[in-house]
């Protein structure tokens, strides 16, 4: 899984940037984050644990997630300035 990888020599950089992205991202989406949570299969407790704590997707709903949101996953992981 590319978000366990993270947790292996971890990159606190690259988690406090995804945790920041994602959370400007779904208040630019406009969903609740209930709403992000059913499209994507997750209970909205965790969605939130994703932006305020060390919790991290699996790879499955880290992909879910840069669907959901319209954006890259590099863009999320803080890899490049481009959402898209």
């Amino acid at each position: 899984m590319i978000i366990t990888k993270l947790t292996y020599g971890y990159n606190t950089s690259m988690n406090d940037k995804f945790k920041k992205r994602l959370k400007e991202e779904i208040k630019l989406s406009g969903m609740t984050t209930q709403e992000l949570a059913d499209k994507i299969g997750v209970s909205n407790p965790m969605v939130t644990q994703y932006y305020t704590t060390d919790k991290l997707p699996s790879l499955a709903t880290f992909e879910k997630l840069c669907r959901a949101l319209d954006v890259s996953a590099d863009y999320l992981l803080g890899l490049t300035d481009k959402p898209d």
